[in-house]
């Protein structure tokens, strides 16, 4: 092979402008279809250019709906006023599905704080109470409106409990020369109802709800970012209106409509291709569900496979909303067949959950009347995925399962 490899391909010419364009942590100077949800944030934080603390707020909404991309808008815009002004606004945004801990978020915004000759705050190691401590004398140090962005925060108090929640709520009692505001980002619209009555009250904060957008909304989104990252004349038309709608069927999550746009012309340039059209889209909605999908399936402890698999064993069999009993029933007859103790039926029904938390199956809640509630279950996994045998790839157990008979209910 003579010449370097890379050579071919950065000899062609990109059908893009700017990919950048396309990042989820691109911040795009206009925010269409939001400016509700932006006026809700202003009018609230204004207070810290005028020195007084912000109310807590509370940011619901299903991924993709712009929550974060909103926030950081907002921060930016609250930034660059306070310098004009003179006012101190220090702002962190902490992602707690990556930060997840009191110790490690408390860390994170001291850390933040520091200054030259400051001893470094580690990792792990300080009694939590000295890393309070710390931050607190940081704070009032740097003085002004201190704003605390917690995005996924409903997945930290899920692993930590509300400790944390309580211990920033407090700040405000013990700062003299700082204040301090919270802003909590969360998928779950009944995040609160799990919270500590003490944290809810010191929380008493404003609920902003991001609903989800429309099809013809997402269109407006994918037209400003593609006037801004491809160039002019490449996508047929159709092909952000089938991106949008696709999108729009996933609970109008504008994130997977700029994957799906941006794989499409990937798509496109990987064929040598001028143009996009509708079926490099295509192309880019199976990727992207399989990309999605397999690595989740694959890393599913044992029993939460169990469970998946029975769900799939009965589909195959044709039946639909599947019942929790039914389910169950096939499980533990999986369960005999490799030789394992089954799970309660309680613990089962808590897989289901989270297997639901994670999209890989849908279960509804029904009433049965007197015969109390129970849930029917689907699967959410695209028919193109053969998810018994991805399980079964590194789960030999899992396969061993697949090759035993089972009396199934048939299809209703």
């Amino acid at each position: 092979m003579e010449g370097n490899i890379f050579e071919k391909i950065l000899g062609q010419d990109s059908l893009f402008i700017d990919r950048k364009a396309f990042d989820h942590a691109f911040e795009p100077s206009r925010l269409p279809h939001r400016e509700h949800e932006v006026d809700a944030l202003v009018r609230n934080l204004v207070d810290a250019l005028n020195g007084h603390i912000p109310s807590n707020m509370l940011l619901y909404g299903v991924p993709g709906s712009g929550k974060t991309v909103v926030t950081r808008f907002v921060l930016g815009q609250l930034r660059q006023k306070g310098k004009e002004m003179g006012q101190i606004v220090n702002t962190y945004e902490i992602n707690c599905r990556n930060v997840d801990t009191k110790y490690r978020v408390v860390q994170t915004i001291a850390s933040q704080l520091a200054r030259r000759g400051d001893p470094p705050v580690p990792f792990t190691g300080w009694p939590t109470d000295r890393v309070l401590e710390t931050l607190v004398m940081r704070m009032n140090r740097a003085g002004g409106v201190h704003i605390i962005v917690l995005d996924e925060v409903d997945n930290l108090v899920d692993r930590a409990g509300d400790d944390l929640l309580y211990a920033l709520t407090s700040l405000n009692t013990v700062l003299d020369n700082g204040r301090c505001s919270i802003i909590g980002i969360s998928n779950d619209l009944h995040f609160t109802q799990h919270l500590d009555p003490r944290v809810s009250s010191r929380l008493s904060q404003e609920d902003v709800v991001f609903h989800p957008y429309v099809a013809t909304e997402i269109q407006n989104i994918l037209g400003e970012r593609a006037s801004m990252g491809i160039r002019e004349g490449v996508l047929d038309e159709g092909v952000i209106k089938l991106c949008a709608a696709l999108a729009a069927q996933e609970h109008g999550d504008a994130r997977r409509a700029l994957d799906l746009l941006r794989i499409s012309v990937q798509k496109s340039e990987q064929r040598a291709q001028s143009k996009v059209d509708t079926r490099h889209v295509r192309l880019a909605q199976s990727q992207l569900e399989y990309d999605q999908v397999t690595p989740v399936l694959k890393t599913l402890p044992l029993h939460q496979k169990l469970v998946l698999f029975s769900i799939c064993l009965n589909e195959e069999n044709g039946l639909r909303n599947i019942s929790t009993g039914e389910v169950y029933r096939t499980y533990a007859d999986a369960c005999g067949k490799i030789g394992i103790e089954p799970l309660t039926t309680r613990r089962v029904s808590s897989l289901l959950n989270e297997l639901d938390t994670i999209g890989l199956i849908m279960a509804r809640n029904v009433s049965k009347g007197r015969g109390g509630r129970s849930k029917q279950v689907n699967s959410a996994i695209p028919k193109a995925i053969d998810a018994i045998s991805l399980m079964s790839e590194n789960e030999p157990l899992i396969n061993e399962a697949s090759l035993g008979k089972y009396h199934l209910q048939g299809h209703l």
